[in-house]
């Protein structure tokens, strides 16, 4: 019989207890598990202590999948315990796992080897930005990150404005949280005053800040500071 792939969600914000985002049930889960599939195994390890992790940490076995994977074997050979009977659980540096994260992979793999995936309950931050937003959530892209070189940007934010408004699609995207301050200025001179724009950083954590406002007011106000802060920006 062959093993079951759990995707484990982790808290977004490093502020904020597993308990607090995370169902009980989810722990038992975790207990139950000694392999895991990680994006980085130093913090998994912390997100398993923190998380009160039955087992021994020292005893269990990690396997990194991350932006530096990119031999199609090295992720077979993730998927062989599972094809050998082991369950395992993935899970990524914040939020949900396989959602803009390396962990779709390895997720990918199991369903063609017939491998039951089992998604877990937890803290999306892009689902929790659309929920906050009041723009629509009965239709919306999440589109990864925008080019950084013009004129492309300027081309992408338009399409995207043009996409928000005549699909009535909301649009999602978010920016390495160095160059956030930079994409809001640029986002602000190039779409429409009328265009509503939602700002959603650190979600979960002490310091959140969710607004939602017309191009227009966002102009007339003094802009938040997220230099340096997880945000996602949606178009509506």
């Amino acid at each position: 019989m062959k093993g079951v792939l759990y995707l484990i969600p982790c808290p977004i914000a490093e502020d904020t207890a597993v308990s607090d985002v995370t169902p009980t049930a989810n722990q038992r889960v975790i207990d139950s598990l000694d392999y895991f599939i990680v994006e980085n195994i130093r913090s998994a390890r912390r997100f398993l202590s923190k998380s009160g992790y039955a087992k021994s940490i020292d005893q269990a076995r990690f396997v990194e999948l991350n932006e530096h994977t990119t031999s199609p074997t090295e992720i077979a050979k993730m998927v062989e315990p599972l094809l050998k009977g082991v369950s395992g659980g993935v899970i990524s540096e914040a939020g949900v796992p396989a959602v803009a994260d390396p962990g779709q992979a390895v997720v990918e793999l199991c369903h063609k080897h017939d491998i039951r995936v089992v998604p877990l309950v937890g803290p999306s931050s892009i689902l929790m930005a659309v929920m906050a937003s009041g723009l629509s959530g009965q239709s919306f892209a999440f589109n990864g990150y925008l080019p950084i070189k013009e004129p492309e940007r300027s081309k992408t934010i338009k399409r995207l404005e043009s996409r928000a408004k005549t699909e009535r699609q909301s649009q999602l995207f978010i920016e390495a949280p160095y160059r956030n301050i930079k994409l809001l200025e640029q986002m602000i001179k190039t779409l429409q005053p009328e265009t509503r724009l939602c700002i959603a950083c650190d979600i979960t954590s002490a310091s959140e800040y969710i607004r939602t406002a017309t191009v227009a007011q966002w102009r007339k106000n003094t802009m938040p500071d997220i230099q340096k802060r997880p945000t996602i920006f949606i178009i509506g």
